[in-house]
């Protein structure tokens, strides 16, 4: 474990030392085989070493004798967000020891849910189709965040207990033995994690250190305080708890847009610069990638090893929406931004982002964005689907549902074959048609909150197809959710398998090997007549094109200049939805 960190237990030859930090409380005990009173020991501090205590001991603090609390940097809930904490020792025998990642350039994703990739949905379970993942051709999983959260199903994003892996997943060695199994492979292990809210159930941080939290709110629960120094602490401290003792090889924060108060110099600035000495210092590639509404492109380096201060990359939104109304022609919601589909997936292609300071009609006008032109293709995470491209939908359809099959195949040759780094969700790779419906386990009014919330949202769809929406808390959801691996062998799915482990292939063999060549600034995109027409100008001037057909009819090909076919057929006109891929001479 890193030193200088002040959250959670240290286990060390002297016993167990807790520290807990209650700005606001007149009193701290700690509960574990009796009540053992804490010392103040300053800016909110309390403290107790007990020499008989080791790894494995249970606990809780108690607040001015009135309430008994877990550890909000615990390490392990084996009974659930209320329960006691259990304190893990930092000693795992790993096989993967030497591990120091991959280059972000080698970055191919697959997203995916430990409670629903496996039919056991846990860890351990995960292990078992990994072969399957390197296989396929991806080089990085990402774990939606598996924090502690209340109840026996969630997506994540309801956690309260951020330095724990939920139990109903495993243990922290069952976790700790995915990642190494992964490394194994040539996989690299991302994990999503949550610093813009806690969820509703479980956080008693209100109670002892109400200053953790303004007065503004987020639209899931009262934002976080990071001017105050001990909770900007946490958050960075959470962020090297995965990295350092999990090793996990980076980390995406979601929706960091709704940090109410980052505080100065920006939390993000100063979390980026604590994992950037934690590369260095260990020679590992760690990465780190953005979700951010407000497509900040000053927050992205991909190039800089590490880029302290800097996020390698961010989720493209704007490609995903681009291309959603193509496929799909849907344009209600945020998707009415992006009625101009052929337009905008060229700039997301050529420059980044589609929205770069123009003004959002979704968002009353307002504007959105920043430059991104100047940044490497490599500064965008593009993909077609993702957890809440699907399950923010009433019924949660994949685009295997919803969008004619030859089009989702061009789709996907553009998202596998373009130079920014593609992810896919489980499943996505052999076509699956299940949902991924949102889902979470609360009781009696919450339960009651969220079933009112989700029918307000989709107002129009329950109004349509109101028996056919799965309900959000019912453990049919969850089984729903769950995928069917015995899918792949089916006709039309193995098709999609092989079709998308021979885009990865090339991608591997001929597209990897250009990435860290590419010149910022030096790309460009258009749609002409339904052609798309992309290229992407190399150091040594070179092009790297591409060239996509997104119609129903055949149409020209434009004048193509090959040093090398990539991918697609050259002779003849463009057959309908065909992509072509090739490296042009100087």
């Amino acid at each position: 474990m890193t030193g200088g960190r002040q959250f959670g237990p240290r286990i060390g030859s002297d016993g167990v030392t807790f520290r807990h930090w209650a700005p606001a409380a007149r009193s701290v005990s700690l509960v574990s085989e009796g009540a053992h009173p804490m010392l103040p020991v300053g800016d909110g501090w309390f403290e107790t070493t007990q020499p008989d205590a080791s790894a494995g001991a249970r606990y809780k603090f108690r607040i001015n004798d009135e309430i008994d609390v877990p550890d909000p940097a615990s390490r392990f809930q084996p009974e659930d967000v209320h329960g006691p904490s259990e304190a893990i020792g930092p000693a795992f025998g790993w096989a993967c020891a030497d591990w120091k990642g991959r280059p972000w350039h080698e970055c191919v994703f697959l997203e995916l849910h430990i409670g629903s990739f496996a039919p056991q949905g846990t860890f351990l379970a995960a292990i078992d189709k990994l072969d399957h993942v390197a296989q396929t051709g991806f080089t990085a999983i990402e774990l939606m965040p598996v924090a502690d959260f209340a109840g026996r199903w969630n997506w994540g994003y309801d956690g309260v207990l951020p330095f724990a892996p939920d139990s109903i997943y495993g243990r922290p060695e069952d976790l700790k033995a995915l990642i190494d199994a992964a490394h194994a492979r040539g996989l690299m292990v991302f994990l999503d994690v949550v610093y813009n809210h806690f969820g509703p159930e479980g956080n008693y941080l209100g109670r002892y250190a109400p200053s953790f939290f303004t007065d503004a709110h987020t639209p899931w629960g009262n934002a976080i305080d990071y001017r105050v120094p001990q909770v900007r602490a946490f958050a960075i401290e959470n962020a090297l708890h995965w990295l350092d003792d999990y090793r996990f090889d980076g980390l995406r924060l979601d929706a960091v847009h709704a940090i109410a108060e980052p505080g100065s110099p920006s939390v993000l600035e100063e979390l980026s610069k604590a994992v950037g000495h934690l590369a260095a210092s260990t020679g590992r590639y760690i990465h780190l990638v953005l979700e951010n509404d407000d497509n900040r492109a000053s927050l992205l380096d991909p190039r800089s090893d590490p880029p302290r201060g800097h996020y390698r990359a961010q989720w493209n939104d704007d490609y995903h929406h681009a291309f959603h109304v193509l496929l799909t022609g849907e344009t209600t919601g945020y998707y009415c931004d992006y009625r101009d589909a052929n337009s905008l997936l060229a700039r997301t292609l050529g420059q980044g982002f589609a929205y770069q300071g123009e003004p959002s009609p979704h968002r009353g006008g307002s504007t959105r964005g920043e430059p991104s032109r100047m940044l490497p293709a490599t500064a965008f995470v593009n993909f077609l689907q993702n957890h809440d491209q699907i399950g923010n939908r009433a019924l949660g359809e994949r685009l295997a549902e919803i969008a004619q099959p030859e089009a989702l195949e061009a789709a996907l040759a553009v998202t596998l074959l373009a130079p920014a780094p593609p992810l896919m969700f489980m499943g996505d790779e052999w076509g699956s048609k299940q949902p991924f419906p949102f889902f979470c386990d609360f009781k009696g009014e919450l339960a009651d909150a969220v079933r009112q919330g989700r029918r307000k949202e989709f107002a129009e769809a329950y109004a349509k197809h109101s028996d056919e929406i799965p309900d959000p808390l019912a453990s049919s959801t969850v089984e729903l959710a769950t995928l069917d691996w015995s899918a792949r062998a089916r006709g039309e799915h193995r098709a999609r398998l092989d079709l998308v482990r021979h885009l990865l292939a090339t991608r591997r063999a001929s597209i990897m090997p250009l990435l860290s060549e590419l010149e910022p600034g030096a790309s460009e995109a258009s749609v002409n007549g339904g052609v798309l027409d992309a290229h992407w100008r190399l150091n040594d001037g070179r092009r790297l094109r591409l060239v996509a057909n997104l119609a129903n009819q055949p149409l020209p090909l434009p004048r193509i200049q090959p040093h090398a076919l990539i991918w697609g057929d050259t002779t003849g006109d463009l057959a309908a939805w065909a992509v072509v891929v090739v490296l042009e001479s100087e």
